[in-house]
């Protein structure tokens, strides 16, 4: 089990769980639940923020937001 934040660009998981309770829903309103695969698409030079692709739609998180999400990532 990882951190999103931890993966690098194009890299697939499946999201597990949560860390922080404030951040679930927001995150789960933007397509973020468990059981939802993900793909790392960019991590930006500074490695904030980080885009991903979910639900068929991409997406932009802060590195603390990813940081809240614990994945397994697909090989």
């Amino acid at each position: 089990m990882k951190r999103l934040s931890e993966l690098k660009a194009g890299s697939v998981a499946k999201i597990l769980s949560f860390e922080n309770n404030d951040l679930f829903l927001k995150l789960m309103e933007m397509g973020c639940v468990p059981g939802e695969r993900i793909r790392v698409e960019q991590v930006a030079p500074l490695g904030d923020p980080i885009s991903i692709s979910v639900s068929g739609y991409n997406l932009s998180l802060r590195i603390n937001e990813a940081d809240n999400i614990f994945v397994e990532e697909e090989i």
